[in-house]
């Protein structure tokens, strides 16, 4: 495997956990996928990427091109399915497996698939009994097959997929099914793990069918196991992988008898079947010359230590943060581009629409609203309160009046859990003052366009003269000479005067992260604006505009999402008008092109490096026309 890249879905797991440390050791370069956070023990040269892989784009994968994909991520139930599984299966399994062989199938760096599979297929019929039996049943790779639920009916379904695709020379790669039998470890689910932490806190465990047989198999050799499947060319399709010694449930209680001698187990009746089954591992021993090396008795004891010590460090586990999207208003776009974002890091993550208005239109799209107290210094304990009561983990600000608040007290806010996804107070304030803004580039030498309290200051026009606070395009006036400004300065609040430039207008869509760096930005044309957003906009390259865009980002010290407003003359030359240090109303067709804000806003927020999730642009361009939607709400959803 050395110098190999390998992308293991679900490779946070309980066979990811032994498996990435052996990829590692062997030279691979590795990709992890998961919803869970990226795992403490993992080597700081693999990558990894925190959420729903469904999420995942053809630019991510073409990235980092693998030449082998081990396919580990799934979800399953143990004993009987629930009702609610039922989505789940679909949405973890069939549709992830799917999702995931569409990214790389045609790709031509593939060279092998190993899909972790699972005994369930087979027919149940051939080693489920109503009576304890004396010896297990040898399941070989083709006997019947019936799944016996969802999972093995959705294992089923890829492995179909996986044998269609390999009828398709051309495609380049080669593909094996593991059939996993009854996986055990560290960090599991599982009954034995189960039992471990039970006798850890002193209670008695419950055994259910202690006469019944089945193959279990140690999440280490799965890991060493599906590895090997990975290397080498000359096994394909279905093979089993077990040990070939089933061993009884009375066995495992046996063994922690050994170590916990005042262990309390209690024989529950159960109407369920008795199991008796292992695996032939003939096809699995010829094509690797190897099989599973651990047994219950050397497993056990490692099992126990792990458990042990993650109980000894007594980590409190933190429940999940929801958002909050203040202002939401009419911005329904934002709102589910957030939905969207957290649904990739966790599915359990609610977003919750904040507004004055408690008819906010926002609050139809969002998982919750919350009628907020209109946002001030003297509400800070309320809404800081609300934040706990709604268990609200990050605050995304939307409107500019709003900005400096959140800044000012976003330290406070952080003492109590909250991360509040804003710019320093000082950036803030310098961006809302658009005679301070002006100042600033002029002082660093940046390209802004200048501004004055008077148009004597700037030369002979024309201007544009605008409100000095608040929305740029309210109330401006564009193209006037010195009279006319000074007549339209008259009727506004604070008037400022900047020189009228010719040219077109672009917006610059941008993401900084915590130490003011630009992750990523993506330019836009305003094709057709209206109150002063864009309801047309189509996106460019341009080495030097994004160059120089970085630049202004960058000394202006923003963190998170931010828009820079730029009037392009005819030179093609930039000059900035503004930058909000907000998400913009039309930034959603930069997250369309590549630019996922809000999911790297929430990875760093839950303290993920988001060095390790790349900015990944979408090759071509696209155009973004903003139109209203309908929503219909039935009797139940008034």
């Amino acid at each position: 495997m050395k110098d190999k890249r390998v992308f293991v879905s679900g490779g946070a797991g309980v066979i990811g956990l032994e498996m990435i440390p052996k990829l590692v050791e062997r030279g691979a370069d590795v990709l992890v996928g998961d919803l869970k956070s990226r795992p403490i023990s993992f080597a700081p040269s693999v990558r990894y990427r925190q959420g729903d892989l469904n999420e995942m784009t053809s630019a991510e994968m073409s990235a980092f091109a693998p030449e082998v994909f081990i396919h580990l991520a799934a979800t399953f139930e143990r004993s009987s399915e629930s009702y609610g599984f039922w989505a789940e299966n679909f949405h973890h399994n069939l549709h992830l497996s799917h999702r995931l062989m569409t990214l790389v199938k045609d790709l031509p760096s593939l060279r092998r698939v190993v899909f972790a599979s699972s005994y369930l297929i087979y027919d149940q019929a051939r080693y489920l009994f109503n009576t304890p039996q004396a010896s297990p049943v040898s399941l070989r790779e083709d006997v019947p097959i019936m799944p016996r639920n969802l999972t093995g009916m959705a294992k089923l379904a890829h492995e179909v997929e996986l044998r269609f695709l390999s009828e398709f020379g051309e495609l380049g790669f080669s593909s094996v099914c593991a059939r996993i039998f009854r996986g055990y470890g560290r960090n599991s689910r599982d009954v034995i793990s189960r039992w471990i932490r039970a006798l850890l806190a002193g209670e008695t465990i419950s055994v259910y069918r202690p006469e019944g047989l089945f193959d279990y198999v140690y999440a280490r050799d799965t890991a060493e196991g599906l590895i090997r499947m990975a290397d080498t060319e000359t096994l394909s399709g279905i093979v089993n992988l077990g040990t070939e010694r089933a061993r009884r449930v009375q066995d495992i209680v046996d063994i922690l008898r050994t170590h916990f001698p005042a262990m309390q187990a209690e024989t529950v009746p159960a109407d369920i079947p008795f199991e008796a089954s292992q695996a032939d591992m003939t096809a699995c021993r010829a094509a690797l010359g190897w099989t599973p090396q651990y047994d219950l008795e050397s497993a056990i004891p490692e099992m126990i230590a792990y458990e042990r010590a993650k109980r000894d460090a007594a980590k409190s586990k933190i429940s999940t943060a929801h958002l909050l999207v203040s202002s939401a208003a009419r911005k329904a776009p934002l709102v589910r581009a957030l939905r969207r974002a957290a649904a990739k890091l966790d599915p359990a993550i609610r977003v919750v629409a904040g507004d004055l208005d408690e008819g906010a239109l926002a609050r139809h799209v969002a998982d919750d609203f919350w009628p907020m107290p209109r946002i001030g210094e003297e509400v800070l304990e309320e809404i800081l309160q609300g934040c706990r009561a709604r268990g609200i983990g990050v605050v995304v600000p939307t409107r500019d009046g709003e900005l400096a608040f959140w800044a000012r007290h976003r330290a406070r806010f952080e003492a109590a859990g909250i991360d509040i996804v804003v710019s320093p107070i000082e950036t803030v304030e310098t961006c809302l003052d658009k005679l301070a803004f002006a100042r600033f580039g002029a002082a660093h030498g940046l390209p802004f366009i200048p501004a004055a309290l008077h148009p004597d200051e700037l030369g002979s026009g024309p201007f544009v003269v605008k409100e000095r606070f608040g929305a740029g395009a309210r109330a401006i006036g564009l193209d006037l000479a010195r009279e006319p400004a000074l007549a339209h300065g008259a009727t506004l609040a604070e008037p400022l005067y900047q020189p009228f430039i010719h040219g077109r207008e672009i917006s610059v869509d941008a993401w900084m992260d915590r130490t003011y760096r630009v992750k990523g930005l993506v330019l836009r044309h305003r094709n057709r604006v209206i109150d002063g957003e864009s309801q047309v906009t189509t996106t460019f390259r341009d080495p030097a505009i994004e160059a120089e865009a970085q630049r202004v980002l960058e000394a202006l010290n923003l963190r998170g999402p931010a828009v820079l407003q730029i009037i392009l003359d005819s030179h093609d030359a930039p000059h900035v008008v503004e930058c909000n240090t907000r998400f913009g109303g039309a930034s959603t067709a930069s997250i369309e092109a590549g630019l996922d804000m809000f999911y790297w806003s929430l990875l760093e927020s839950c303290g993920a490096n988001v060095a390790d999730y790349p900015f990944h642009r979408i090759g071509g361009e696209l155009r973004q026309i903003r139109l209203p939607h309908d929503i219909y709400l039935h009797d139940s959803g008034f």
